[in-house]
């Protein structure tokens, strides 16, 4: 009785941990495909609710509790509504409000829009970065100390808007939507890509316009200081993998610009160039797995838009470049997951990393009567490596050098039709355990 209540915990964190780190990890581009999963088990409807209280204990709030749910399948079949409100007796609180994929032309279903915001207050916020900038070794950088950050207490609040639109070609010439059918968790029927790389035959091109907006303060013994930017983005992506969820064949590839023109109270100008890449692929099942693939994911960004110069005094000023929770940033949940969210950042990066996902047979959670509420079609287990570095100029000789590197295992679970999961990294620095909603690409 005792495992079957951890598994529980375990599960609850997993599924509602989505809803406190979407916006403070770096990871998955902000672009998707829109598709809807029918699941064998649930035959006469694709509607999935799940509304739960849940506890964990964190670095910045102390020990938190709350309570979240989420639905998906109501109204529109590929609609995900969700939200939680949360406080711990460290004077952490907040709560989050979020909408995806809402098909916002009744007569088409290509365009969909998304909403996200949330506030929150939080008795330690960290901060690679000097507040106010010093000289010397650039906090966040490569060759930076663990220890040089900024801790306080403080608020995070954000929220953003974006409008995608599937173009009308590949696998998506008919619908702008992909309709999975499921048994046990794995894909049966509406693979949407996977077989051939070409844009004009298979897969879906997703075009994204995105407007996001941080507002975030630190209470030091020097006084207030506070941070807002307000970027526009605008990315394409080009998904041409089986599965969206849980890909097993197939590629993605997203390029995208980000630019705080300095609207409002935004503190600078700069400019954001991305690129990422994730290649898959299967080796089938055998005696005990269900699956094995390899995924491959490959990133790169860089602040095209720095300047770098001297003032009067002989000081190094760093202009037109996103804050250290923007732009080129490693460490968190998707990137270099040994180390702390944004624990390396500068002008550009370099980043990539390699999984094997091994989903066995043996599912003894999805045979436990009581416990089939969880909805848990699979568990998989993972182990992967990563490897990367930021610099202060787009290099490739020194991005390719001095790289930090971690390796790390997972546990993962499908669960009403999405993938939840647990990572554990180790690195020279030290080590870090995430839980979050889908793979990290």
């Amino acid at each position: 009785m005792k495992k079957h209540n951890i598994i529980i915990l375990l599960s609850i964190i997993l599924c509602l941990s989505l809803l406190l780190t979407v916006q403070n990890s770096i990871g998955k581009p902000n672009a998707s495909m829109k598709f809807s999963t029918l699941r064998e088990e649930n035959p006469k409807s694709g509607q999935e609710t799940l509304i739960l209280p849940y506890a964990f204990p964190s670095d910045s709030m102390g020990t938190t509790f709350g309570v979240g749910g989420m639905m998906k399948g109501y109204y529109q079949e590929q609609l995900l509504l969700g939200g939680t409100v949360f406080g711990s007796a460290d004077s952490a609180y907040g709560g989050l409000l979020a909408m995806w994929d809402l098909a916002v032309l009744p007569s088409s279903d290509r365009f969909y829009l998304s909403a996200i915001g949330s506030l929150g207050h939080y008795p330690r916020q960290r901060a690679y970065a000097e507040v106010p900038p010093v000289q010397g070794i650039r906090a966040g950088s490569n060759e930076s100390d663990k220890d040089d950050y900024v801790e306080d207490e403080g608020t995070d609040n954000w929220w953003e808007m974006k409008l995608e639109y599937v173009l009308p070609i590949g696998g998506m010439h008919n619908s702008g939507m992909a309709r999975y059918k499921l048994k046990n968790g794995m894909l049966v029927s509406g693979a949407s890509g996977g077989e051939q790389w070409n844009p004009l035959a298979s897969g879906a091109t997703v075009l994204v316009l995105r407007q996001f907006n941080r507002y975030q303060t630190y209470e030091t013994d020097e006084g207030k200081i506070e941070g807002t930017i307000h970027p526009l983005e605008f990315g394409v992506l080009y998904n041409n993998t089986d599965f969206f969820s849980n890909p097993s064949t197939g590629s993605n590839q997203f390029l995208s610009v980000t630019r705080d023109f300095g609207w409002l109270d935004s503190e600078d100008t700069w400019t954001f160039l991305q690129f990422e890449a994730s290649k898959y692929f299967s080796f089938g099942s055998s005696d005990y797995a269900r699956q094995r693939v390899v995924a491959l994911n490959f990133w790169t960004g860089d602040a095209i838009s720095e300047e770098t110069s001297v003032d009067e005094n002989g000081n190094e000023i760093i202009s037109h470049s996103p804050p250290f929770l923007e732009g080129a940033r490693l460490g968190g949940f998707y990137r270099m997951r040994a180390y702390p969210n944004n624990r390396f950042n500068d002008r550009s990066a370099i980043y990539t990393t390699a999984e094997y996902r091994y989903t066995p047979r043996w599912n003894p959670i999805g045979q436990v009567s009581w416990l089939r509420w969880l909805k848990m079609d699979w568990m998989q287990l993972v182990g992967f490596a990563e490897g990367g570095r930021v610099a202060d100029e787009y290099d490739v000789s020194e991005l390719l050098s001095d790289w930090k590197a971690d390796v790390g295992v997972g546990f993962r679970a499908m669960m009403a039709g999405g993938v939840v999961r647990f990572d554990f990294a180790v690195s020279d620095e030290g080590s870090a355990g995430w839980v979050m909603f889908g793979h990290p690409f």
